[in-house]
């Protein structure tokens, strides 16, 4: 039953089993001033049918047929329905954190699974489960830098997610922590030249994003090969993970927080999604969140353990390595499904297809006048260009015609105004691409 509704009879009953008259006694406690005495103005009581017919109104209002070119970290990829079948079985949907192996070998399994593929995907030996998401999974990779260094600089290029880069500051804020920024170069990747100077003895790891926020793919090699000379680690943010079906993965690296939202989960208004690290076997004791590990029982049959970190690990505060709690394994099941839906063809596929779009519409917005791409490094499937004009102006007209257009990064770079983040996947197709082209055209044509 989705409502259990008390009648008075029941009411009466419950106050005087706990020795009340009224409902009002329960309130006493409250000054009388401050209690309400007129009903809420809300709309209703509605019946459940109209309040489904509501809500559908009003998502109706919001996305039916309109076509988004925003990506930045979130990004809208072709899901199985397959995935939501699974996930929405019972085992999996209600199962928590698998403490007790004995009744948890499903959910253990899964985790296992994920992590597997989570290594195939980012060359490295072990990987973890239960990051939050990309934003909190980067913060606790410098951390876990800062504990295998025992050092308290971090070097983060500002080609990293603005708001990935906030949560680290916000963490790092009452800490021993020195976060410093370095900036990029006119390919829009991270300036080796800049993290070459800063380098010293005390500093903790080197942090880059790639493909980064403006979608270009950084030189990871050449940037551990960076940190590395001077005994720091790197670490490498991936928030496409998409990426990874084509591009190379970053090995070098010796930690790598990446988001999996891309694996299956849809953008859901920001969440929830499953963050990960994924590091080399000799930092594991160093590695935040849960590990699920492979044995075999007293009968040599194969079964799956949390190991490593015990319970305490998670919720004592000042001697736990992290005090990542939540479980995120429903997250890490979907990702999982949509994995092995699509397989290492499949994957790559979806990978090209969203290269190829980009490639188009990069090519097809440069024929607009006075339009021009703003980096010239090479991209996966965001852009950024530059415009004659303010984006937020150009997206106002494009609103208009139910398009929801570049990203506009001065809100995050004030030196790159009138730029725009352009995003493109495998789900956009080439007509939407024509119809965006043509709608900053016409944009940029109306008199100022």
């Amino acid at each position: 039953m989705r409502y259990l509704p008390k009648s008075d009879s029941e009411r009466r009953e419950m106050l005087r089993a706990i020795g009340l008259e009224s409902f009002d006694q329960l309130f006493q406690a409250i000054p009388e001033q401050y209690r309400l005495k007129q009903t809420l103005s809300v709309p209703g009581p509605l019946s459940e049918m109209e309040i489904i017919e509501y809500f559908r109104g009003r998502s109706a209002e919001n996305s039916r047929g309109y076509t988004s070119f925003l990506g930045a970290g979130v990004y809208h990829h072709h899901r199985s329905v397959v995935t939501d079948a699974l996930l929405q079985r019972g085992e999996f949907l209600t199962s928590y954190t698998p403490y007790q192996a004995e009744i948890s070998q499903g959910t253990l399994q899964a985790i296992f699974e994920f992590q597997t593929l989570m290594c195939q995907l980012t060359g490295q030996e072990v990987s973890n489960a239960s990051m939050y998401d990309g934003s909190t999974a980067l913060t606790e990779a410098v951390l876990m830098a800062e504990r295998l260094t025992a050092r308290q600089r971090v070097l983060v290029a500002r080609t990293v997610h603005p708001e990935y880069r906030q949560v680290l500051a916000t963490y790092a804020k009452n800490t021993r922590l020195r976060i410093e920024e370095f900036g990029f170069t006119s390919s829009g990747q991270a300036d080796l030249d800049a993290i070459r100077k800063a380098v010293d003895d005390n500093v903790a790891a080197v942090v880059v994003q790639s493909p980064n926020f403006f979608g270009v793919l950084e030189q990871f090699p050449a940037l551990a090969e960076i940190a590395h000379g001077c005994g720091a680690l790197c670490v490498v943010a991936i928030a496409e993970a998409v990426s990874l079906g084509i591009a190379r993965p970053p090995a070098e690296a010796d930690i790598v927080a990446m988001e999996a939202q891309s694996f299956g989960l849809p953008p859901s208004y920001g969440g929830p999604y499953a963050g990960v690290i994924a590091t080399k076997e000799k930092f594991v004791r160093q590695m935040p969140g849960r590990l699920a590990g492979q044995t075999t029982d007293n009968q040599g049959r194969r079964g799956f353990v949390l190991t490593l970190a015990t319970r305490e690990q998670h919720i004592r505060r000042e001697k736990a390595t992290s005090n990542i709690c939540t479980n995120q394994a429903l997250c890490a099941l979907a990702a999982t499904i949509h994995l092995c839906l699509l397989g290492k063809r499949g994957l790559r596929e979806q990978a090209g297809q969203n290269v190829a779009k980009a490639q188009f519409a990069l090519a097809q917005m440069e024929t607009i006048p006075g339009v021009r791409r703003a980096f010239t490094g090479p991209v996966f499937n965001e852009f950024v260009m530059e415009f004659p004009r303010s984006v937020k102006m150009i997206n106002a007209e494009l609103l208009k015609s139910k398009m929801i257009g570049p990203m506009a990064l001065g809100r995050f770079y004030p030196e790159l105004t009138k730029r725009g983040l352009v995003c493109v996947t495998e789900t956009t197709t080439r007509e939407e691409i024509s119809r965006l082209v043509d709608g900053i055209d016409r944009a940029l044509k109306i008199p100022v």
